[in-house]
């Protein structure tokens, strides 16, 4: 994955989309991350999505370094938060670890599909 490949995910899923890139090939690069994205989407709901760090690859699994893993956050009304109950993801913790692209991309379609009305009704039942 990379942050162009991750902007277009979100994007094509409606969110707004924030990205850049964290460490270069050059090792005295400033940022502790491969590169991170951060999309909004039209619920008020926000996916921070950071590639901590490359994994590299014997050379014949692929060339060189690669991101194929990352961490996701949940965030509403900027603070991180889980998901209401009943989805997939985010339950009871407002961070996913060691993401894998095609979960991303269930991730992002869960996401893109949840009903903010669903925190105040649960948060109203006491589920939340």
């Amino acid at each position: 994955m990379t942050a162009d490949s991750v902007r277009e995910l979100l994007e094509a899923a409606g969110a707004e989309v924030m990205a850049r890139s964290g460490r270069s090939e050059h090792y005295s690069a400033p940022r502790e991350f491969s590169f991170e994205a951060k999309g909004i989407f039209p619920n008020g709901i926000t996916l921070h999505i950071v590639a901590r760090q490359f994994n590299y690859r014997d050379p014949w699994e692929a060339s060189g370094r690669v991101n194929d893993l990352v961490d996701v956050q949940l965030l509403k009304d900027g603070q991180l938060t889980p998901l209401p109950k009943g989805f997939p993801f985010f339950q009871d913790t407002d961070e996913e670890t060691g993401i894998d692209e095609p979960t991303l991309r269930q991730l992002i379609s869960c996401v893109q599909t949840v009903n903010p009305k669903l925190y105040e009704l649960q948060r109203i039942t006491g589920d939340l």
